[in-house]
């Protein structure tokens, strides 16, 4: 089995080639979509916190763009692996971003090797965080997720949206 530290090293070689956008969300559709912006605009994917994103009733994640999302996913990753706090386990927010996405635009803009890396990431999280998973209630959606990401990761072509 692998380490975190080397899961999360996989992720950032995989990603590490995503340009940061110079938006992360449609800014101009509203005062909260301006707002995310800004705190996604101020951080980067080593300064990103739990702090910026653990609300999930005010997430910036639910509001960026494909392009923002890879650019973020290893910081995303890392604030996975840690410990739950009294706010909860950011796993199952991410398991929500990775899932929840309507047309498949975040895995569409992955490349095959970025679908790898996170399904090794998802596996990973199976592996040594799947009683966490079932705590907080998401060890299906861990198990759906991973198939999910398999699928399109193993076949290495893009997504069926």
């Amino acid at each position: 089995m692998q380490s975190d530290s080397q899961i999360l090293e996989a992720v950032q070689q995989a990603f590490m080639g995503c340009i940061r956008p110079a938006h992360f969300t449609n800014y101009n559709h509203c005062d909260e979509c301006e707002e995310h912006d800004e705190i996604l605009r101020s951080r980067d994917v080593r300064t990103l916190t739990m702090k910026d994103v653990w609300n999930i009733r005010w997430d910036p994640i639910c509001f960026i763009s494909a392009e923002g999302f890879a650019y973020y996913f290893p910081a995303l990753a890392r604030l996975a692996l840690a410990e739950p706090t009294e706010q909860g386990w950011y796993g199952s927010q991410l398991l929500f971003h990775l899932s929840c996405e309507g047309r498949g635009e975040r895995m569409s803009a992955c490349t095959p090797e970025q679908r790898r890396a996170v399904v090794l990431y998802l596996r990973h999280l199976v592996e040594t965080r799947f009683e966490i998973a079932e705590r907080y209630l998401c060890d299906e959606d861990l198990l759906q997720t991973v198939a999910s990401w398999s699928g399109d990761a193993n076949a290495g072509t893009d997504a069926n949206v």
